[in-house]
């Protein structure tokens, strides 16, 4: 079946058309490093992360960028005498790489910094310059702005007339042709530092935020590439202003566009001015990683998530049915011939998930059908129907890594101290309980039971084995 996305250029569900087959290029705005991450960002990560691991699942060689936007007017507000902007932007890099390695998400095939593609911004700068669509401010600033009026095109990603639009708030109006111009280079300040500033045919200063994404995508994927994603908070201006710059220059540029939905916290948008950030560092150090990834994960892509206190309870009893599932079936069919997959007869994912994530990554069709095939396992090991069993937990299994809930740090439960320890007890008490049955010490057995019973361990004895859970 071929892969169907969202594209928000088109406003439709259409066909992934790879510009070279086999090949799928996608770049992804990444963070700018300004302040520690929130859910938000770990969510917009994980989205596209769900995205490559599919596409490489459907055997497409998949390039993936995701640029780190170092430089920028929030970057400089936060330095300070004692911590410079570029250690800013190095420390909140490694928070947002430590909670991306936290959730599992894989390393990109290229990750980029902005100011370590100045020369490219230029060369961009300049073309547009050269074909009329932008122009140097003429009040000395050293400012260089891309004119709206001049791209007959502009508006067409959020289908807006110019005329409709907010004014560009990324520099002074006063030297504008029109308030919307947004600025490709901003001329150096006074207060800026030395250290943010580099040499351009207008003078020293930096570059504006959106040329910066459009001349990374192009340095490392080419002037033509198949996905271009992010979140639904950047389609404008951030998105709309590198369409029309990249279009105006001459690149076909993004094949494909497509956007995630926010994170909202109780109803309401995450805003400092209401405190209500949930950090990435603070949920997961109170939740395992793979709870995480799975609650972020299991809403479709496209939708708003909303958080509360306890939104991922429900994720993690999800999560523990299937790793339940997995460790049961990995103890009953130990040792005999069904605990290796067949050479001959391969597992595969099964077609009705597969099918799901071909239609706009639909992950929460997909773990519909992941679960299914847990309670078809389960009930598989109740018959002791060995074969069965083993061929569910092969199908989950390969689920469970294309959806990357096996990647994610500390979801092995077996690496906790305390499961080590209370697995410890249990096994030694079901060894216990064995024996006793064994002398028909009924009444030994049964105390045994109830005494992990009223602990919430719960027994289940099958032909070959006794397997324990905890209950809720």
């Amino acid at each position: 079946m071929t892969v169907r996305l969202f594209d928000s250029l088109k406003a439709a569900v259409v066909d992934l058309e790879p510009r070279v087959e086999g090949q799928i290029g996608m770049y992804v705005c990444g963070p700018t490093v300004q302040s520690a991450p929130h859910i938000g960002h770990l969510r917009s990560a994980l989205v596209y992360d769900l995205w490559r691991r599919w596409l490489s699942a459907r055997g497409y060689a998949v390039t993936f960028v995701r640029n780190v936007t170092d430089i920028d007017d929030k970057v400089l507000a936060n330095a300070s005498e004692t911590e410079p902007w570029f250690a800013v932007a190095y420390r909140v890099e490694l928070e947002f790489t430590a909670g991306y390695r936290a959730l599992g998400i894989l390393p990109p095939t290229y990750e980029p910094r902005a100011t370590a593609s100045i020369p490219q911004m230029l060369a961009l700068i300049e073309r547009l310059v050269a074909a009329g669509h932008a122009y140097a401010a003429d009040d000395g600033s050293g400012d260089v702005y891309f004119d709206v009026r001049s791209w007959s095109r502009y508006g067409e990603l959020t289908r807006q007339s110019p005329d409709d639009m907010e004014d560009a708030g990324d520099a002074p109006a006063r030297a504008k042709r029109d308030p919307r111009d947004f600025a490709l280079w901003k001329g150096a300040k006074a207060d800026e530092p030395s250290t943010a500033q580099w040499e351009s045919p207008w003078g020293s200063g930096r570059p504006g935020w959106h040329i910066e994404c459009s001349a990374m995508a192009a340095r490392y994927l080419g002037s033509a590439f198949d996905i271009h994603g992010g979140g639904l908070d950047l389609r404008f201006p951030h998105h709309e202003n590198e369409l029309a710059q990249s279009a105006a220059a001459g690149d076909a540029f993004a094949r494909h566009w497509v956007h995630n939905g926010l994170v909202t916290v109780g109803g309401q948008k995450m805003s400092k001015s209401l405190g209500n950030s949930v950090f990435a560092a603070d949920l997961l150090a109170s939740h395992r990683p793979a709870v995480v990834r799975y609650w972020l994960g299991s809403a479709h892509y496209r939708s708003t998530i909303d958080y509360t206190p306890g939104s991922l309870d429900e994720a993690q009893a999800a999560l523990e049915r299937i790793e339940g599932f997995l460790a049961r079936a990995a103890r009953r069919i130990a040792g005999t011939r069904f605990a290796e997959p067949d050479a001959e007869a391969p597992p595969s994912l099964p077609a009705e998930f597969a099918a799901a994530m071909d239609d706009d990554l639909a992950v929460p069709q997909a773990l519909a059908v992941l679960h299914d095939r847990v309670r078809l396992g389960n009930a598989a090991l109740d018959d002791d129907a060995a074969a069965s069993a083993a061929r569910a937990r092969a199908e989950v299994a390969l689920m469970v890594g294309v959806l990357g809930l096996d990647s994610a740090e500390g979801d092995a439960r077996a690496d906790d101290p305390a499961r080590r320890a209370l697995a410890t007890l249990v096994d030694r008490l079901i060894g216990d309980r064995r024996e006793a049955r064994e002398a028909r010490d009924f009444a030994t057995a049964d105390r045994i039971r109830d005494d992990l019973a009223a602990a919430g361990i719960v027994l289940e004895d099958s032909p070959t084995a006794t397997d324990w859970s905890i209950d809720g």
